[in-house]
């Protein structure tokens, strides 16, 4: 379980087997990798690993991966 970070990915962005794979590919802790079947596994224990980089945000459609501070009362990572 996530201390300091949670994050949620649309439903339609973790079905999408090239998404997932941008999303695995650009992650520079390995928070996101891909299933056999191509959609999108997030490893929960690499969540606190996390750099905010927001790599993954511009990956994916805006506003379909959201990165959750919860050491900041849940405020959503917004763009810098």
């Amino acid at each position: 379980m996530a201390l300091f970070i949670d994050v949620e990915v649309d439903q339609a962005v973790a079905s999408d087997a090239s998404l997932a794979a941008k999303l695995a590919e650009v992650c520079p802790v390995d928070i996101f990798a891909q299933k056999a079947d191509g959609t999108l596994q997030i490893n929960d224990d690499r969540l606190d690993e996390c750099v905010l980089c927001q790599l993954c945000m511009n990956a994916a459609p805006q506003g379909s991966v959201r990165v959750i501070k919860l050491y900041d009362g849940n405020a959503v990572l917004g763009p810098v």
